[in-house]
């Protein structure tokens, strides 16, 4: 009975601090060159921002030629500096899938290349205009995609998961890559495996509360699918996986930040099909104690419609007082990578 007044609170708090809660976002575009630009990162290294996405023809993962690409910002998002090449081969299709950070503070971003072997390439940057190749390594199974990198005592960290995203097959694998030597090997560990696509957690983004407490909400595959929320106790070594009261997505990608002096979870992702970059904010405990917690969304942007999957997902970041958000929106040949600057 208590569990459940306090819940009950807790919403009440939560509906107060949507309801309450100013978009004040302004949206700036990183590129919007003729073709697919897409898929992008966001990481600041120092007071820089980067952004590094993909540029093909069109919507196609494994277009041969399409290339990786950042642009720079010391102005907080509002200017670019111009392209800067960072992986590209005509034998097959970049696509940028994860960032973070090493321990000296340099920026790290996770490219796919599709087809090739290894399939994924880790780079680093110090300023965000030189990009060194830091590894390519060789895992079983093949990761569909790795997520953005965290930090534990064991090192850095991020998930994966890997599958052919088929209906029929109950071939499902996700789980953990830790490096113990700033990135440059990985051990894989697999969570689950085997799964069928409705119980599949894709996508996943990682916040470290502290005391071994990793909390991480995914995305489902399935139409109308709710995003998933993973939950450690032991920095990444097992997992509770429930699922959350969140179903406006579309299959598009969450992006955590916790902000740990006000105890607050930020979730932000962009629901397809409508358009709607969305912001979810809620107390850290709230959600730990029910993933079915989330408060109504804010809306911060709005974008592409003519064809749900031509715009989407959602990658964030904190900065001094703002959290930056990029995603892209467009239609199947024409699409634009932008920031929305969240005050």
């Amino acid at each position: 009975m208590i569990k459940k007044l306090l819940v009950a609170l807790v919403l009440a708090f939560c509906f107060l601090l949507t309801a309450c809660s100013p978009a004040g976002t302004d949206v700036y575009t990183v590129e919007d060159a003729p073709g697919y630009n897409c898929w992008p990162m966001i990481q600041p290294v120092g007071n820089r921002l980067v952004c590094i996405y993909t540029v093909g023809k069109d919507h196609n993962t494994a277009e041969k030629g399409r290339g990786a690409y950042a642009r720079y910002s010391d102005d907080g998002a509002k200017s670019w500096s111009e392209r800067i090449l960072i992986d590209a081969n005509p034998g097959y299709g970049t696509s940028s899938i994860g960032k973070g950070t090493d321990a000296e503070g340099n920026a790290l971003f996770w490219i796919r290349r599709m087809p090739a072997d290894p399939r994924m390439a880790l780079y680093r940057t110090g300023d965000g205009k030189t990009f060194e190749l830091l590894s390519t390594p060789a895992l079983d199974p093949n990761p569909m995609q790795i997520t953005d990198i965290f930090h534990t005592p064991e090192g850095l960290e991020c998930l994966w998961f890997s599958d052919d995203y088929s209906d029929d097959k109950d071939n499902k694998s996700w789980g953990v890559l830790v490096s113990r030597d700033n990135g440059r090997h990985w051990e894989q560990r697999v969570i689950e495996k085997d799964l069928p696509k409705k119980d599949w957690p894709t996508e996943p983004s990682v916040v470290v509360l502290g005391d071994g407490l990793l909390l991480a909400i995914a995305r489902s595959e399935m139409p109308g699918g709710h995003q998933f929320q993973l939950i450690s106790h032991d920095w990444g070594k097992t997992w509770q996986k429930t699922t959350t009261n969140i179903s406006d997505v579309l299959q598009s990608t969450p992006s955590l930040i916790y902000d740990k002096d006000k105890g607050l979870i930020y979730n932000y992702y962009y629901q397809r099909g409508a358009g709607l970059l969305k912001v979810r904010t809620a107390p850290v405990e709230a959600i730990l104690a029910d993933g079915n917690a989330w408060p109504e969304p804010v809306v911060l942007a709005e974008g592409g419609r003519e064809r749900p999957y031509d715009s989407g997902n959602a990658n964030a970041v904190a900065m001094k007082s703002r959290h930056y958000i990029t995603y892209y929106s467009g239609d199947p040949v024409n699409c634009r990578v932008l920031v929305a600057a969240v005050r």
